[in-house]
Formats: C-alpha cells, structure tokens, sequence
C-alpha cells in the first residue's frame, strides 16, 4: 500500500472546486478557519486503503468534503453540494504523483448542527489512485 498520492490527490481536488465557476465565490478550506465565512467548504477527513495489485501500488481514498452554513435551511447549500459533485464526477483530475483512475460519488449526509442553528452536508467520495 502506499499513501504516497494523497497530498497530491488533495491539490488536485482543491483546483477542481476553486476552479469550478458555480463554486466562486464559496471558501473552500483544509481546516476550519478561525472566522469562517457564512457558507464555506471543507475538505475534511480521509481513509485509504491498500488496492495495490500485481500492476502496482495503489490506494482507495474515501474523502470526505463538507459544505457548512449559517444560513437558514438546506436548500442553499445543497445547491453548493450539488455543484462539489458536478465539480470532481467526470471530470479528469490531474494529479503531481500517480494517476486517479476512478472518482466516484458514495453518499451524502445533511445535518444541523450546534443546536439547529448551523447546517452540514457531508459528501463521501471514493478515489482509486494507483502509483
């Protein structure tokens, strides 16, 4: 197994977002910021997993990117949701180390948080990435 791709896979999922045009405009993060702006995205947690085979290393990356807010209801940022997804399925990532052979879509979880007045969808997606 390696985990030798995942800064690198990382990057290429923080150009894909910044660079998405229905995301402008929307704070895309690594770490929650000390003053988070109203709605913002987070690239969260991760869990790799050995996929080597007799071609080579590799990894299966589940990463998990958030869209937090304090605005009122789920629809604004379901809508930001629905763009992360548009942004990184099908689309080609280019990556520094490796090569993604698939990106896939597993779930999606919508929540309040900090007694209703804050609002989370946390959105799993599945790389496979081989060395």
């Amino acid at each position: 197994m390696s985990y030798g791709a995942a800064a690198a896979l990382q990057s290429a999922v923080f150009q894909a977002l910044t660079g998405f045009p229905a995301l402008s405009g929307v704070a895309i993060y690594d770490a929650v910021p000390p003053s988070p702006a109203a709605t913002f995205v987070l690239i969260g947690p991760e869990e790799a997993r050995d996929q080597s085979d007799k071609s080579g290393a590799g990894a299966e990356h589940q990463l998990v990117i958030s869209v937090i807010t304090d605005a009122t209801g789920f629809l604004s940022i379901k809508t930001v949701a629905a763009a992360i997804s548009d942004a990184l399925i099908g689309v080609p990532l280019t990556l520094s180390r490796g090569q993604l052979v698939s990106l896939y879509f597993l779930r999606a979880s919508a929540r309040r948080i900090s007694e209703g007045e804050t609002r989370r969808i946390d959105l799993t997606f599945r790389a496979r990435v081989q060395l």
